[in-house]
């Protein structure tokens, strides 16, 4: 298999409709092991519109090079409530596959790190 499935959560922000029905965010990214890509991803969030915008904003990008500006987007862009608890989950995800990735030579070579 050429991608991998990767989760992170955090806790939602208490008082919002997301804290109501999940009391966590979660984050699903579906990354193509040899290049980084992010392929595919999905949030707990309440709204489509919201999964939809997301898919458009980090699709395409390469989780070890483009993770600062994915982070700068999100701070820029997602005006909402729970916009730090999106950011958590990412820097958890992103975390999670680095060390991934240490770990494993099939994924990336130990020099770039």
């Amino acid at each position: 298999m050429e991608t991998l499935i990767l989760t992170a959560y955090s806790k939602a922000p208490q008082g919002t409709s997301m804290y109501e029905e999940f009391k966590h965010l979660g984050v699903v990214l579906e990354i193509d092991k040899e290049n980084h890509i992010i392929m595919n991803v999905e949030f707990t969030f309440i709204t489509q519109l919201a999964n939809d915008y997301f898919k458009r904003l980090l699709i395409g990008k390469n989780i070890l090079i483009d993770y600062e500006n994915i982070l700068n987007l999100i701070k820029e862009n997602y005006v909402a409530t729970s916009r730090q608890a999106v950011i958590v989950a990412l820097r958890l995800a992103i975390q999670r596959y680095v060390e991934l990735c240490k770990n494993r030579t099939t994924f990336l070579p130990r020099k770039t790190f």
